[in-house]
């Protein structure tokens, strides 16, 4: 999922590259195995935005005698597609960052092996239905509208609520979504769309786009670029985004935030990460997983990449606690349903926007 934004990143020390660890993508480098023969590489092929603090890295690369090898695949639905693609020799030893609406087709298609690894306190509510133990639940966040709450108050104009006030008058040109072909986030609002109107998702996008909606190629474009409060001197004060981003715009004294997630307006992701069959070292990834799952790692996620732990108990930062606020009900779709009609949304979709 693409949601890394890097001032932010910089503001809070977060280390995306750790001693010891490639995790710039790049080459491999050094040995393989040990004397005896046991492989020592580990490779994890991730999204773009993966990010770990170093001093995690290095301290499970010390405990276990791995080192971690990290591969980018793009966003969510670009790492799966290159994960089915090559399941029959695969680039790695463990992925991470398929997400609910791919993780179907990920599961179909036999990309992971089962294993053994325990899931935490409160993970299991975000297991996939089917998946039985290939795959764990990592962290989730609600893609959701949110909108530039100081641009609207400076206007004195009311903020939209709903779905349906993105295609009124008062909001014309002032909606920009990164696209749903293009964007993990974007598919994540377009498949919210269709768990709120059902078959009549079409005729609702047809009025967002006659409101003077902008469809960008990803979350970046959309909310660092053309939103009014992403730092890019935008225009537009209504953006496709996360519940945790009001987290991000916090005021200097801490009492408030500029932006506001519209909670009505959400649909759950929920990331996973498993072993890959054929896996050149299987023990490897499975400890991948596991380092992934511990409360260490689970601790970092919201700094490091913005999404919420599925561990219970984990202290979220201050900021967090008081804007990133999670909706109660956010909408969901079946896995199955998902992948059922995917390929035939899109087509449609794109239809619907290019007119």
């Amino acid at each position: 999922m693409k949601r890394t934004i890097p001032c932010i990143a910089v503001a809070l020390g977060v280390a995306v590259a750790a001693s010891g660890c490639s995790l710039s993508g790049g080459g491999d480098g050094g040995e393989a195995t040990s004397t005896d023969g046991r492989p020592t590489r580990v490779v994890l092929v991730t999204h773009d935005s993966f990010a770990l603090p170093a001093p995690l890295v290095a301290a499970w690369e010390k405990r276990t005698g791995y080192r971690l090898v990290v591969r980018r695949a793009g966003d969510a639905g670009a790492l799966t597609n290159k994960l089915v693609l090559t399941k029959d020799r695969p680039i790695g030893d463990v992925a991470f960052g398929v997400d609910n609406a791919f993780a179907s087709r990920a599961l179909d298609a036999g990309v992971f092996e089962k294993t053994d690894v325990e899931l935490p306190v409160g993970a299991e509510p975000f297991q996939l239905p089917g998946a039985d133990g290939r795959i764990a639940p990592v962290d989730n966040a609600n893609v959701c509208v949110n909108v530039d709450a100081d641009w609207f108050s400076a206007r004195k104009r009311r903020p939209p609520a709903s779905f349906e006030d993105l295609t009124r008058p008062a909001y014309r040109n002032l909606f920009v979504t990164p696209g749903a072909t293009t964007s993990s986030p974007g598919m994540a609002f377009f498949l919210a769309t269709v768990a709120r109107h059902g078959d009549g998702w079409k005729g609702y996008w047809t009025r967002l786009m006659a409101n003077g909606t902008k469809v960008t190629s990803g979350w970046s474009d959309a909310y660092e670029v053309d939103f009014t409060a992403g730092g890019g001197g935008g225009t537009r004060p209504i953006v496709v985004s996360y519940d945790s981003s009001p987290a991000f715009t916090v005021s200097k004294d801490g009492t408030r935030s500029s932006t506001k997630a519209l909670l009505d307006t959400c649909f759950r992701q929920v990331e996973y990460a498993g072993v890959l069959a054929g896996a050149r070292n299987p023990r490897g990834g499975a400890a991948v997983v596991e380092l992934l799952l511990s409360a260490d790692a689970q601790a970092a996620l919201p700094t490091s990449m913005y999404v919420f732990p599925v561990r219970s108990g984990v202290t979220l930062p201050k900021a967090w606690a008081a804007f990133a606020k999670q909706p109660p009900r956010p909408a969901a779709l079946p896995p199955a349903t998902i992948t059922a009609n995917r390929e035939k949304w899109m087509r449609e979709w794109t239809d619907v926007t290019s007119r």
